[in-house]
């Protein structure tokens, strides 16, 4: 029943050691980009291969106390016997723990990510509700001890956003954050609102793994790079020189730009860090059409249609449509959402047990 599950956590203990032989290799420090991903792998490998390097030497441990059951000595046969029952319970109980190690098996874990926030329906007010998202995961962030920077704004003559696009960096990035791609909806009153009616705006989110040159490489002849001035809201010019920059990737034509910064050669950079991102995205979700049912309809499936939470002003409450529970607004809007983020992780981690088994069977 559990071969499966072995044969893969053998596998991760064999490609541990490969990668242990590669970091050894001087040839490998030479190339900065390789040498990250290679050690950003081996740390996604590490609780695996330990848990499966415990699994054997209880196994071994078994195998030598079962041999000495049957020893002609009785009171080393009585000890054996005893061992043979202690040695199997700790095997039992590692079962349960082996499968949440399989399950739990994103290659993305470790990686910075690219936090895209898109105003939807709603005119102005779901412009106004995207900077609230944005506050939110901002605060988020800083207190999960991460880094955030701007990659890309485009404002609204309110003070909202149109589009914002962060950075958000450290090692638990996208364990934090890949639970928030999907539609976003708001209920509140507008300011602009003379007879106190709810209004229903939304927003999109789309947290993306930030790919590295390693994972996309981009040839220079499949790009048009664009120049312009940057400008505010309403077309307000706030740069006199072309320092905006519009990327267009020919062969799929995605289309990137970034005003952010008055450098030019900065601006490139990263509008290419969210070309990337967004190329690596869209291998990864035609990967995921491909996979079955049972696993499409998982928590972690980053599907970006999907509505995944409703914030409720007048009510003063979140509603998490996955797990069908709801929050204290006050404290979502402080950027508190370990809560919901732990949720999110067990529940999504119990369906990925479940499919695991399922699969065995």
């Amino acid at each position: 029943e559990n071969c499966g599950m072995f044969t893969r956590l053998k596998k991760c203990a064999e490609r541990s050691r490969e990668l242990e032989k590669l970091l050894s290799d001087p040839e490998v420090h030479k190339h900065p980009g390789r040498l990250t991903a290679l050690m950003r792998e081996l740390g996604g490998l590490k609780k695996k291969t330990e848990a499966y390097e415990r699994w054997v030497e209880l196994q071994d441990r078994l195998l030598k106390a079962e041999e000495l059951v049957g020893d002609p000595d009785p009171d080393v046969g009585v000890l054996a016997s005893e061992e043979v029952v202690e040695i199997q319970g700790k095997v039992d109980a590692m079962v349960d723990a082996l499968k949440a190690e399989v399950a739990d098996d994103d290659p993305h874990r470790g990686r910075n990510v690219i936090l895209e926030i898109r105003a939807g329906t709603g005119g102005d007010e779901a412009t106004l509700f995207a900077a609230d998202l944005m506050r939110i995961y901002t605060r988020f962030a800083e207190r999960s001890n991460l880094k955030v920077e701007s990659i890309s704004a485009h404002g609204s003559d309110v003070g909202g956003y149109k589009e914002v696009v962060l950075g958000v960096s450290g090692s638990e990035a996208w364990d934090l954050f890949r639970y928030e791609s999907g539609g976003h909806r708001v209920q509140r009153v507008p300011t602009t609102e003379s007879q106190g009616r709810i209004h229903t705006s939304a927003a999109t989110v789309a947290a993306l793994p930030e790919a590295e040159e390693i994972d996309c490489a981009i040839e220079e002849s499949d790009l048009r790079v664009d120049t312009f001035r940057s400008s505010g809201p309403g077309g307000q010019s706030v740069n006199k020189t072309s320092s905006a920059i519009r990327i267009t990737h020919l062969p799929t034509d995605l289309v990137v730009q970034c005003q952010d910064e008055k450098s030019q050669h900065k601006n490139k950079s990263k509008a290419l860090r969210m070309l990337r991102s967004r190329l690596m995205d869209i291998e990864a979700q035609n990967r995921k059409a491909e996979e079955d049912a049972t696993r499409r309809s998982m928590i972690g499936s980053g599907d970006r249609s999907e509505r995944v939470r409703t914030y409720n002003w007048p009510q003063n409450r979140v509603t998490d449509h996955r797990l069908k529970e709801s929050y204290s607004l006050e404290r979502i809007l402080l950027g508190q959402l370990d809560d919901v983020v732990a949720e999110l992780r067990e529940r999504d981690l119990e369906e990925k047990i479940t499919a695991l088994g399922e699969g065995a069977s």
